[in-house]
């Protein structure tokens, strides 16, 4: 066992931020159409709640590079919701 110290999830500064950020993720959502219900809207949703997901799981793993490697799991659902706000933003789903 690597001798790295524990992170405590919850006092992560980036897994708070992604916590605030769901319930906004969670309202936008309600602007994109009925018709998105199983689409754009589900996938933001879930990729949002998936950045702290990730920042969790790997504050609770063993190794610094455990931990580095779901950071960067979370930067790409981050990525991901950010790509799809453009996609809804494009389509006039939400607007600036």
């Amino acid at each position: 066992m690597s001798n790295r110290k524990r992170h405590n999830f919850r006092e992560l500064t980036v897994w708070k931020k992604a916590r605030q950020n769901n319930p906004r993720i969670y309202l936008l959502t309600k602007k994109f159409p009925d018709d998105e219900k199983f689409g754009m809207k589900s996938q933001i949703k879930r990729a949002s709640v998936s950045i702290m997901s990730n920042i969790a799981k790997g504050a609770g793993r063993r190794t610094n590079k455990d931990f580095i490697n779901f950071l960067g799991m979370a930067h790409g659902s981050a990525t991901e919701v950010e790509n799809l706000l453009i996609v809804g933003l494009d389509l006039e789903f939400i607007s600036e």
